[in-house]
């Protein structure tokens, strides 16, 4: 039996250097107060157990979901990311602790965590158990209780939805001859040099519950899930006309951002509308629409209880619908996730569409990567092969049993998720330079993609190269170039000439360079100078005051969606908080915003927190704004310019969803922070004209290749790297993001 002073004295000098890390700055305080409190709780505890809850909070904050014994206790050289983040000084004293302590094997850490008294083992844990354990250990992964529930919940409801029988599948399934005469219609004439995926993607949610499409930007995946919904609508139209009792086809549109649901809404209703005339007759036209009309915020589809972690919408009270669409699904957390399969009904559709190589989300998970990892890329089973070879047609090249995805990798275990898994391949807009630049980054491929960037880099292959003027990199520089690009665009010197573009046509090439130059004085000229003003407003009715302003509002938004400042970290002069100060400095020396402050005009800003109450969602991006000069007149008082010694108007903040704008008084929005600048994360499921991604000027444990290729991917014309130093770039490529997970796992066949 172990010598209870020398466990007391062991766990003391844990906790010691667990002390010493937080005022370091490696680990939050937050980390070590649980840790203290399970070493309170648990007196009988040993050593391992404050170090094990430390490092499982600690890497629960930077998105992994459990903490793998078998990883921590490995040599460090056998994973490129750290348990501890921080500085080499970091790894040694973390090393330097492990091998202090008595419990060097796995087996030792699972005997001294399941004797603690603050964990539980999984295989023996039930729920609702009142005498439960905070924490779980599922073989060597160490868990929060409520991520273990969440990760088997979503690994559950996965392999229920596409390998077991429900309601979807008893349903008549059309005939193999039936579909191809639609995916004729919707897609036209086949390709006759490559594998169509849009229609694999739309043959295979015919098929079952789930489906997961999943490419890179411009590989058309909303353009697809348009004609998947048609396609489902002439299915639920077929079905009518067999078994009548059948109801109109409910369809849910989401999203994890205000943003992206905007997007999607958008990017549907442009794709429907393409295919309402060759259509017209064949489609409850009005049911269809009437059905994508909106799309929502995840939040708002499962109706989020301000202040707790609950939602409307559960297992009890189910969403109505027949078939969800979740757009951006790489954002989506395990947590989120797991509440909307709970809210899901059993024979609803369920269509994921995302990025799998862009960032996971920004808290724990990385469900969709998890969901892709073993699925994609994988050879088809015979029957699934077979069936969607039929709905092709004999022209669709290499479609075939086995041929409809490229060869698995060795031996590699096929997910079960992978016979609804597709993914799209073709890009259809990333065709020039930043597309070459974001295969070069996605693929590790550093000498292509510094070649792409103007860095010329030796072993470059010149296929996998293309330089124009929509793909420029400024390196040894520092901030104040920043903000004079955010301000003004990026200076021309050292920029590809569009008569040298290999990439582009000059047309192309010349709309490059003029997104380039796009930058946030731009805005505020749109602000400033299509203000309407009292002879603009005195010239219409008062009924049509409120729409010249929801125009001037809208006009100013997409403005400021022209250009963008994206950081990799927030902290310093690098990053969100130091370059916000830095370009309002700069914009109020030269008289573009209020002299003084926190709100002033032409502020934007990022919603940070959900508030249901006004219409406003996590990540929603919107721009403050005054009423014009002369609409209070109808009340008996003038507004006064800005800068006068009267009262002004109250700030409104308005926000763009698709085409319609939206406002909420600056006063009522608590959670809010300004946007000049914004990380990388909080960029997903948005587009930009000029996109500037800015790189601390040292090696930082954020930075990683999907970090850089989610940055270049914003850009829709013209893309700008800034880096201070070129090898920052260089080790981003280098390393991968991993996240800590059990799900993956539990997918697989």
């Amino acid at each position: 039996m172990s010598d209870p002073i020398h466990e007391t004295t062991a766990v003391d000098d844990v906790l010691a250097d667990l002390a010493r890390w937080v005022e370091s700055g490696w680990l939050r305080a937050l980390d070590l107060a649980l840790a203290r409190l399970l070493v309170t709780q648990c007196p009988q505890a040993d050593a391992v157990l404050p170090l094990a809850v430390a490092l499982l909070a600690h890497n629960e904050g930077r998105g992994h979901t459990c903490l793998p014994l078998d990883e921590l206790l490995a040599p460090p050289s056998a994973f490129n990311d750290p348990w501890l983040a921080g500085p080499v000084a970091a790894q040694a004293e973390l090393a330097a602790t492990l091998q202090r302590l008595p419990a060097r094997t796995v087996a030792d850490w699972q005997a001294a965590l399941l004797g603690s008294g603050a964990v539980d083992d999984a295989r023996r844990a039930g729920p609702g158990d009142p005498q439960a354990a905070p924490l779980l250990l599922d073989g060597a992964r160490l868990y929060l209780r409520r991520h273990h529930r969440d990760e088997v919940t979503v690994a559950l409801a996965l392999r229920r939805r596409v390998t077991s029988d429900g309601p979807l599948d008893t349903l008549l399934r059309p005939d193999p001859a039936w579909v191809r005469g639609w995916l004729d219609r919707l897609f036209g004439a086949l390709p006759a040099d490559r594998i169509d995926h849009q229609r694999i993607a739309c043959a295979t949610a015919l098929r079952g519950r789930l489906t997961l499409i999943t490419g890179g930007p411009g590989t058309g995946k909303t353009y697809t899930v348009a004609r998947l919904l048609a396609l489902l609508q002439a299915d639920q139209q077929r079905q009518q006309a067999l078994a009548p009792a059948a109801r109109p086809l409910r369809i849910a549109l989401a999203a994890p951002t205000g943003k992206a649901a905007a997007r999607l809404q958008q990017s549907i209703r442009s794709a429907l509308d393409g295919l309402r005339g060759p259509l017209q007759g064949q489609l409850d036209w009005d049911g269809l629409v009437d059905g994508t009309a909106n799309a929502q915020t995840l939040h708002a589809l499962l109706g989020a209880r301000p202040g707790t972690r609950q939602f409307a919408r559960h297992a009890q009270r189910p969403l109505e619908v027949d078939l969800l669409v979740v757009d951006e699904a790489s954002m989506v957390h395990l947590e989120m996730m797991a509440a909307l399969l709970r809210a899901l009904p059993d024979g609803a559709r369920l269509v994921l569409l995302g990025d799998q190589d862009q960032l996971a989300s920004v808290e724990a998970g990385a469900v969709l990567g998890d969901l892709c990892a073993d699925a994609v890329d994988v050879a088809l089973p015979a029957a699934d092969a077979a069936w969607l070879a039929a709905c092709m047609g004999p022209s669709m090249p290499g479609v075939a049993a086995n041929e409809t995805a490229n060869e698995t990798e060795g031996e590699r275990q096929a997910s079960v998720l992978a016979p609804q898994t597709v993914q799209l391949r073709h890009s259809h807009r990333f065709a020039g330079a930043i597309g070459a630049l974001a295969r070069a980054v996605n693929a590790g491929a550093l000498a292509e993609a510094r070649a792409c960037l103007g860095w010329p880099q030796q072993g470059a292959r010149p296929d996998r190269v293309q330089r124009s003027p929509a793909v420029a990199a400024l390196s040894g520089v520092d901030p104040a170039l920043v903000v004079q690009v955010a301000l003004a665009g990026r200076p021309a010197d050292g920029v590809v000439d569009p008569a040298d573009s290999q990439a582009a046509e000059a047309a192309e090439a010349a709309e490059a360079v003029s997104a380039a130059g796009a930058g946030y004085r731009q805005m505020l000229q749109v602000l400033a100078g299509q203000r309407p003003g009292p002879k603009t407003l005195s010239a219409v009715p008062a009924e049509a005051h409120p729409a010249l302003l929801e125009a001037w509002a809208r006009e100013v938004l997409r403005a400021f969606d022209r250009s963008r400042v994206l950081c990799a970290v927030r902290e310093g002069d690098w990053g969100v908080e130091g370059l916000n100060r830095a370009v309002e400095a700069a914009l109020r020396r030269d008289g573009l915003i209020a002299r003084q402050g926190e709100w002033y005009e032409g502020r934007p800003v990022m919603v940070t927190r959900n508030d249901p109450s006004l219409g406003v969602y996590n990540g929603d991006i919107g721009i403050a704004l005054r009423q014009p000069p002369g609409e209070r007149a109808r009340g008996g008082a003038v507004l006064e310019p800005a800068g006068s010694s009267h009262e002004p108007e109250p700030l409104r903040v308005w926000f763009l969803d698709g085409d319609q704008v939206r406002s909420v008084l600056a006063s009522r929005l608590s959670a809010v922070e300004t946007a000049w600048a914004m990380t990388v994360h909080k960029s997903q499921g948005s587009e930009f004209g000029h996109t500037v991604l800015v790189l601390p000027p040292r090696i930082n444990p954020v930075l990683s290749r999907e970090l850089v290729y989610t940055g270049i991917t914003r850009a829709r014309l013209a893309f700008t790297l800034i880096a201070p130093d070129a090898a920052v770039f260089d080790a981003a490529l280098s390393r991968r993001t991993r996240r800590a997970s059990g799900l993956r796992g539990r997918l697989l066949g």
